[in-house]
């Protein structure tokens, strides 16, 4: 299992959400780099990136800090946020991104995803975004829910050549309240794809009880910033077996 500590970027600095909410924010630091440094000196291999701006509006607004990132670190980088068409995602993959996360486009475009998700030289490059209130998906950087569930999304892509599915109830995201690990377990029975959990990590428990039910991966943010992981840690009690 991998650990992926987070960095949330809006207006260039780093920062986290409650449950998606962009009026209750906390600004944790106005050096990106710095922190992914951090993350990469503590042993992640790989960091995930959200750029909450393009997420919410589609446009890219935070790239200057994603090469900084880029620049200053030699992990994997995973990087969500505004991956709305072809164009997108390329811009993202130049940039530096190693995979790509589609979460809104996809809800919107289901065939349009296919395609790329069976591109061959995407084959491992793009991660479905699943973000889930009750089970069901949410889009436009959380701010608009649909009807689909988000465990027959995962049933409907497997066998499919993604990354990764990025598994994050929202309910439970910056609440250091605990992963969803029914829900969790749900979807790693529904699927073949790895699954990354995501919301609510709280704890070394937490990462303890993601690796025991399978998880491929676990994203890391608040209870970083917090001072709740260590992070160093945690990338030992996951690194011994890591598959993505």
């Amino acid at each position: 299992m991998d650990i992926l500590p987070a960095i949330d970027l809006r207006d260039g600095k780093v920062v986290r959400l409650e449950r998606g909410d962009y009026a209750r924010q906390t600004t944790y630091s106005d050096d990106p780099a710095a922190i992914a440094q951090t993350f990469a000196q503590a042993g992640a291999r790989w960091i995930h990136v959200v750029d909450l701006d393009a997420a919410r509006t589609g446009s890219p607004a935070n790239r200057d800090a994603f090469a900084a990132i880029r620049r200053a670190v030699d992990v994997r980088l995973e990087l969500g946020g505004g991956a709305r068409n072809d164009d997108a995602v390329r811009a993202m993959l130049d940039a530096g991104a190693d995979r790509v996360v589609v979460g809104s486009a996809a809800m919107k475009d289901w065939p349009w995803f296919e395609k790329l998700a069976h591109r061959q030289e995407l084959a491992g490059r793009i991660a479905l975004g699943l973000d889930a209130r009750a089970g069901k998906v949410a889009a436009q950087g959380w701010t608009e829910q649909t009807s689909l569930s988000a465990v027959e999304l995962a049933r409907r892509v497997r066998g499919w050549a993604l990354g990764a599915i990025i598994y994050t109830d929202i309910a439970r995201d910056g609440m250091l309240a605990g992963v969803n690990l029914d829900a969790t377990a749900v979807l790693l029975a529904a699927t073949d794809i790895p699954i990354i959990a995501s919301g609510g990590v709280g704890s070394m428990d937490d990462i303890h009880r993601c690796r025991e039910i399978g998880c491929a991966g676990v994203i890391v943010g608040k209870a970083w910033y917090e001072g709740r992981i260590d992070l160093a840690e945690a990338c030992r009690i996951a690194g011994e077996d890591a598959i993505l």
